[in-house]
């Protein structure tokens, strides 16, 4: 059996660990529907890092602006960045996914 070696490009596994912490964390204050959403995409997000590892600067962007769109989701309560609703994360991430040619990734 061949294993296919994937190498990671630079800031790859920070990506990954970004997406990982940001799910433990709602893991505290979001249940049902709503955990499984943020679940799903956090899933979406951690293929898409790994399957443009190696692709054009201009994709690795997008998919870290997905990234760093889901992950700074904050609560309003006086801190300086607004809310962001799943759902907006949701549009943002399939909209990467399907320009990136994987609609698979689709949530």
């Amino acid at each position: 059996m061949a294993v296919e070696e994937r190498r990671l490009g630079p800031g790859t596994d920070v990506l990954i660990r970004k997406v990982d912490s940001h799910v433990a964390a709602l893991r505290a204050g979001l249940h049902g529907p709503e955990f499984e959403l943020a679940e799903r995409l956090a899933g979406s997000l951690r293929e898409l890092v790994l399957s443009t590892a190696q692709a054009s600067a201009a994709d690795r962007a997008q998919v870290r602006a997905a990234v760093h769109y889901f992950v700074l989701r904050r609560e309003s309560r006086g801190r300086l960045l607004s809310m962001r609703s799943l759902a907006a994360a949701q549009r943002l991430v399939n909209r990467a996914a399907s320009q990136l040619g994987r609609p698979d990734l689709t949530v």
